[in-house]
């Protein structure tokens, strides 16, 4: 039987370094988005800089394990082997939810996650201890730190209001004074503001940094014979004053003498302290548990006492985490940074949501964002009565944002915010992790640096009216999630600490070959949905200004709409024909994306009517025809895709073998017009279209044949009211469908002829 523990160890092991990688994953959004999003730097600067921030962050993160120690339950309260299965637990529930949260690309803290994951896996160990006892549940309380885990979250909760309102409260008042030409502003002015934004950063740097180095504890004469820790946090304006001082000093030198940009400086020192606090506060996130767990097989180990009689009361003491274990981690976690697609996965969610202008909306409105929106509206309404004109006025002047000549399809190449935004979101975050830090408040830095984020974006106008209610509705989903991971790790780790109890090493065989399986099939998943989305032949916005140019660029959309045409109309007859509900369903969401990318072309119209030459004023009746002909065919499909599902879905009769057979001719001789047309467009020979208008009306008239035929079955022999709908509207969707199609050539047809005939007659003459 012992030798099961020394197995738990090893799992362990591996288990630190997958959780490692899957929460650097995740977190790494909370370093990196401002400099990405600003790009003041360059891609591989910012990874370099990050990389040492974490090298040294993990390095200097000895004695801060203690959360997963003593800082939830009572460990003397649990024997060596209750104790180890509570930690199997909770890494094995740790790793699947924050895979699961890096797949959807979604945010989410690390610290909530642990936290949870051990009062679940504590509650129910204690839960079992109790019962198998006959003792009182309300006990339960003894063997939690229930002061501690209420101060824990409390403090992460308290820090999502927070930082969201002290960062649009600095983001607001340094737009006001720097406004968007602030490179234009005096060099005083960029001295000033990188004092206390660098002050603020650097004070930060120390106070994550020297609590983990061997010196922290040593009194010096110097500072009053106190330790450098203490003197750090019991003179905290001295060292902000003095620190302000110097690096305002040295930035106006930076900037008279060295030409530097300070801004960038600040961003590339900030992306540092973040990273650095992420490794030494979040280390214990991932390799906390598994430290834990090997502190307490050393000790009983030792003890030569059976497993289920000896104490974990070793716990409650401080132990130091060798330096050759957190540099192993700080490498795995630098390997993962450069190495991770799902770390980028995530850091877009947050970029798209603060940035300026419009966006790739991940998210879709709801009740509840448009009533914010709405609400805030009036509010912001009600006080500009209150405020005189002038003063409005002059403030909207300072967030005047300067007009950038570009078409919307190179919008991707500017940044998402400035580099003032930047700088408040690292300084801010730096600020209020490090008082947290120094008053010994616990706090999610993800929270913190997501809704500092969110607060400047808010502040700083990137919220408007076009995008309010997506970027309202994005950041609720986060914050649900963020709930949903307290709720999920607390009864996931309950439930597997509860298997693991019963079943012993049979449970955690099983347990951590299910969890093998859904991380490989988690990881595949994403790599082919990453695959697709690269390979996809997705639709391409207009740019040219003339009509010619329209005809020749938006010749690859209408090859690859009628591409895609053939295939969901196709599937959607075929799913019907097998009563394939999967592949219906599959196939309804190909038509309601190709749907979403027309509906994406036509929100540009605005942006191509803009970038039109006024000789070439004309171009946009055509673009603007065109995308009423692509929306009617993607309405067609997306309803005949629809109303296939429902059908078989509601388990309705299968359609009858004629009215299948009858479907397929037409989806044959559709496909013959798709191919045909596709070809056209491919090789923009538009010529060969005369002759596939020619052969339309046989088309329609096919069509016809098939209504003409299910009216008499209808009156003779057809007993089922939902096949004659279901039949019905797929004719008449079909003639839609090609109607639009016919539309759609007819007018490039037409276009085409009437361009190239004067050509002609020039070249007879």
């Amino acid at each position: 039987m012992d030798n099961i523990y020394f197995l738990i160890m090893v799992a362990l092991a591996v288990l630190a370094i997958a959780d490692l990688v899957v929460g650097v994953s995740n977190d790494a959004v909370n370093f990196l988005n401002s400099a990405i999003g600003s790009k003041a730097l360059s891609f591989k600067t910012i990874m370099i800089v990050a990389s040492i921030g974490i090298a040294c962050g993990a390095i200097f993160s000895s004695g801060l394990m203690e959360v997963a120690r003593k800082g939830i339950f009572n460990p003397g309260e649990f024997y060596f082997d209750e104790i180890m299965f509570i930690f199997m637990a909770v890494m094995i529930t740790d790793i699947l939810l924050l895979d699961f949260f890096n797949t959807l690309g979604m945010p989410t803290s690390t610290t909530v996650s642990i936290v949870f994951n051990l009062l679940g896996a504590a509650v129910a160990m204690a839960l079992i201890k109790i019962g198998a006892a006959n003792g009182n549940f309300s006990d339960v309380i003894n063997y939690i730190n229930t002061e501690k885990a209420v101060e824990i979250i409390m403090g992460i909760l308290s820090s999502v209001v927070i930082a969201f309102s002290i960062g649009a409260l600095v983001q607001w008042v340094s737009r006001l004074l720097l406004s968007y030409d602030f490179l234009k502003k005096p060099k005083w002015t960029g001295a000033i503001f990188g004092g206390l934004a660098l002050s603020a950063i650097t004070y930060f740097i120390l106070i994550k940094g020297i609590s983990g180095t061997p010196f922290a504890d040593r009194t010096y004469g110097f500072i009053g014979n106190m330790t450098i820790k203490e003197f750090l946090e019991t003179s905290v304006y001295q060292v902000m004053v003095v620190n302000f001082l110097a690096w305002a000093v040295i930035s106006y030198i930076l900037i008279q003498f060295a030409n530097t940009n300070i801004y960038k400086l600040i961003i590339g020192v900030g992306t540092f302290s973040l990273a650095l606090a992420f490794a030494g506060n979040d280390l214990v996130n991932f390799i906390g548990v598994p430290i834990a767990g090997l502190q307490s097989y050393q000790a009983w180990a030792a003890s030569g006492i059976p497993a289920s009689e000896f104490s974990m009361e070793v716990l409650s003491t401080k132990v130091e985490t060798p330096t050759l274990l957190l540099f192993i981690s700080g490498m795995v976690m630098v390997a993962t940074l450069w190495l991770s697609k799902k770390a980028r996965y995530v850091a877009d969610t947050e970029i798209n949501l603060s940035r300026e202008g419009e966006a790739n909306e991940r998210f879709q409105p709801n009740y509840l964002s448009r009533s914010l929106v709405r609400y805030s509206i009036a509010v912001s309404e009600w006080v500009s009565t209150m405020v005189p004109s002038n003063v409005k006025t002059a403030v909207d002047k300072r967030f005047q944002k300067p007009v950038i000549s570009l078409s919307k399809d190179k919008v991707h190449h500017l940044p998402a915010f400035d580099m003032i935004r930047a700088s408040v979101n690292l300084m801010v975050a730096g600020i209020l992790i490090s008082i947290a830090t120094s008053y010994k408040l616990p706090l999610s830095t993800t929270y913190v640096t997501f809704m500092v984020a969110m607060g400047t974006s808010l502040a700083d106008r990137a919220w408007g009216a076009e995008s309010a209610v997506y970027r309202v509705a994005g950041v609720l989903n986060v914050i649900a999630g963020w709930f949903s991971t307290a709720i999920i790790a607390f009864l996931a780790s309950g439930t597997i600490l509860a298997l693991i109890s019963f079943g012993k090493g049979a449970a955690i065989a099983i347990l951590l070959f299910a969890s093998v399986l859904l991380l490989v099939r988690n990881y595949i998943s994403y790599n082919k949905k990453t695959k697709e989305i690269k390979v996809e032949d997705r639709l391409r916005r207009a740019e040219s200004s003339s009509i010619q140019g329209v005809i020749e660029e938006s010749a690859a959309n209408i090859a690859n709409v009628v591409k895609r045409s053939k295939k969901i109309y196709s599937n959607s007859i075929n799913g019907l024909a097998k009563q394939d509900l999967n592949f219906l369903k599959k196939n309804k969401k190909q038509g309601n994306k190709l749907a979403g990318e027309i509906e994406d072309l036509r929100e540009h119209t605005f942006y191509f009517i803009k970038n039109l030459e006024e000789a070439h004023i004309g171009a946009s009746n055509f673009y603007i025809n065109a995308m009423g002909h692509l929306t009617d065919i993607s309405q067609s499909l997306e309803y005949i895709g629809k109303v296939s599902y429902n059908h078989v879905h509601n388990n309705h009769k299968k359609l009858k073998y004629n009215q299948i057979k009858e479907l397929k001719e037409i989806d044959q001789k559709l496909e013959d017009l798709f191919d045909r047309t596709q070809k056209a467009f491919e090789d923009k020979s538009f010529e060969q279209i005369g002759a596939i208008l020619d052969s339309k009306q046989d088309l329609f008239d096919m069509v016809s044949q098939k209504i003409d035929r299910q009216v008499s079955r209808t009156r003779t022999e057809e007993s089922s009211p939902k096949n004659t709908t279901l039949y019905f509207s797929l004719l008449l969707e079909t003639r839609d469908l090609m109607t639009a199609m016919m539309d759609l050539l007819e007018q490039y047809y037409q276009q085409h002829d009437s361009s190239v005939t004067p050509a002609k007659i020039t070249e007879k003459k």
